[in-house]
């Protein structure tokens, strides 16, 4: 008996070959060549390209989301973090500015008597006739703007704008309160002189 090959085991066969494949290698362009080298850039550029997309469209995204929400066929109230409150057309919203048009706002008159307790009176002025006359059109910082809404026909803000525009089918004419402005310079000034008299 010979047990020399007692501890010797079989070889183990080959695994079954199921094709020639080498081995898997990540793709990396070979940057020594001029075409490996520009094939890089262009995938850079790319990527960046893709990334800068994406940014501009989330921006732009985000502000058009709210301007959705404007009813153009409505009035809309934009309050400011001053208090003051403007009537009119948002022709344009984004996440920088708003911009209103056919603009109108509140003016508070307190009653002439001194000793009379009754509420201040209110009443809507249309932006235009001011001193330092300007356009229709308001561009207001987003910073600026604490809210803003659409406004129903049928509150009292949307029908004295209607009574207005069917008062002046022409549009708004400043020859009136610029004369009516000067009266009241007038009077400003001759109540100091008045008062300048008396010690």
């Amino acid at each position: 008996m010979d047990f020399s090959n007692r501890n010797t085991q079989p070889a183990a066969a080959p695994a079954p070959s199921t094709g020639n494949h080498a081995p898997k290698r990540k793709f990396r362009p070979n940057t020594e060549t001029k075409a490996g080298r520009i094939l890089l850039v262009l995938f850079a550029a790319a990527v960046a390209i893709i990334l800068i997309a994406c940014t501009i469209i989330l921006t732009m995204s985000q502000g058009n989301s709210e301007s959705k929400l404007v009813n153009n066929s409505k009035l809309q109230a934009v309050f400011l973090n001053t208090g003051q409150v403007y009537f009119g057309n948002v022709d344009e919203l984004n996440n920088k500015f708003i911009v209103l048009t056919n603009i109108y706002y509140l003016q508070t008159a307190n009653g002439n008597n001194a000793g009379n307790n009754s509420s201040p009176n209110v009443t809507l002025v249309k932006l235009g006739c001011e001193l330092h006359q300007p356009y229709d059109k308001m561009v207001i910082n987003r910073d600026q703007v604490t809210f803003w809404e659409n406004l129903q026909d049928n509150g009292q803000v949307a029908k004295a704008v209607s009574t207005f525009v069917k008062q002046n089918p022409n549009g708004q004419k400043c020859v009136d309160q610029s004369n009516s402005s000067n009266n009241n310079s007038n009077n400003v000034q001759k109540a100091g002189q008045n008062g300048s008299n008396n010690p």
